[in-house]
């Protein structure tokens, strides 16, 4: 029945400061970008992968999220990556702090923790 992820949805607090965030440090590719002006809402579609997306949504006056990560819900958002120290370095050099690298214990991967800028935790890992 399920074939795979189409796309996550993501409310921000600050559209321009995620756009930038998303497209430029996480390097996220724009698929279609939308003024909703009955909602005072902006949609932005960005590539993940191929058939993958984020859908990066504005809203006036959003809630902050209740807390973080192990609030009821979904933890976090995790990326698939060939060399963790690369990304790591790359965010690095982009002002996102990581949190130190670990390994899973159960399948011998490494990751590691960053957040955006509406303190969403996001994770990267580093695929075999």
């Amino acid at each position: 029945m399920i074939r795979a992820i189409h796309h996550v949805a993501i409310i921000c607090s600050d559209y321009a400061r995620s756009k930038a965030f998303y497209t430029e440090t996480l390097g996220l590719k724009v698929v279609h970008e939308v003024y909703r002006e009955a909602r005072d809402s902006w949609k932005l579609d960005l590539e993940v992968s191929p058939g993958v997306q984020i859908e990066l949504f504005s809203f006036p006056s959003p809630p902050p999220r209740v807390s973080r990560p192990e609030a009821q819900g979904l933890r976090h958002l995790a990326f698939a990556v060939d060399d963790i120290d690369a990304a790591v370095a790359r965010l690095t050099a982009c002002g996102v702090a990581c949190e130190p690298i670990r390994v899973d214990e159960y399948t011998d991967r490494r990751f590691t923790f960053f957040a955006d800028p509406d303190d969403l935790p996001l994770e990267l890992y580093e695929r075999g």
